[in-house]
């Protein structure tokens, strides 16, 4: 029977999975979607800019996310018949250090850094990462990032560009656990490349895919936690029945 305690390195997703992107999502845009009338639910909203983000990614794979989010606000406001200026469109998209942590982020990291290696691997630039990674409050082992790769996830290229660089580090590909809430972006290219993952499903409570697009077939996975506390709390569990707390 597989265990948490099996691996060696976590590599993470990090928006949607550690930063509530969600809400930083919701709130950023609340200058745009508060002209609507009617207004549109949460859940609207955040599926019409998953769908305008997953289509301009993979048009422009190389475009920092920050400017891919720019590109979003005004393609979401064409859609609504709502007119802004581009500087509307370059504030949304340099919103991402406002989006916050998930509140059992930071603490649950803690604890892991002691027992793994810790991997971003994320659809984002190095600058917006920065400030993200302020509020994680963790030094993880390698930052991979969209910007530096040249594509967005779940293209292959961001998984084997991963793979080929964490071997630097000794970590051998059994031993990754690619730990993520997004079925779409995540857990379908980790089949793809023999990873075993962890998903964590902040959506527990919810319906639909919210601002991830619908992975049409559910991928395999092999562990599943509605946080990563609870992950954390596994592990720990883990560790004192075989006696290694």
């Amino acid at each position: 029977m597989m265990r948490l305690s099996d691996f060696d390195a976590l590599t993470f997703d990090c928006y949607g999975t550690l930063i509530d992107w969600e809400s930083g999502i919701t709130a950023a845009l609340r200058p745009l979607t508060a002209r609507l009338s009617p207004a549109l639910s949460r859940d609207a909203v955040l599926q019409a800019h998953a769908r305008h983000e997953a289509a301009q990614q993979l048009q422009t794979p190389a475009k920092p996310y920050r400017e891919v989010l720019a590109v979003v606000y005004r393609r979401l406001a064409e859609e609504w018949g709502l007119a802004v200026s581009w500087a509307e469109c370059v504030a949304y998209g340099s919103s991402i250090p406002d989006w916050p942590a998930f509140a059992d982020s930071a603490e649950a990291l803690g604890y892991l850094k002691q027992h793994y290696k810790l991997v971003i691997l994320s659809n984002v630039d190095q600058e917006s990462f920065a400030a993200s990674n302020a509020r994680l409050g963790v030094a993880f082992d390698a930052v991979y990032t969209a910007e530096e790769i040249g594509a967005y996830k779940p293209a292959d290229r961001n998984f084997e560009y991963m793979l080929r660089n964490i071997a630097t580090l000794g970590v051998d590909r059994a031993k990754i656990l690619h730990t993520a809430e997004s079925l779409f972006h995540d857990h379908g290219p980790a089949n793809r490349h023999g990873l075993a993952s962890c998903w964590i499903w902040r959506r527990h409570d919810q319906d639909g895919f919210g601002a991830t697009m619908d992975p049409g077939t559910q991928p395999r996975f092999d562990f599943r936690f509605t946080s990563l506390g609870a992950m954390a709390e596994a592990h720990r569990a883990e560790m004192a029945a075989s006696g290694s707390a």
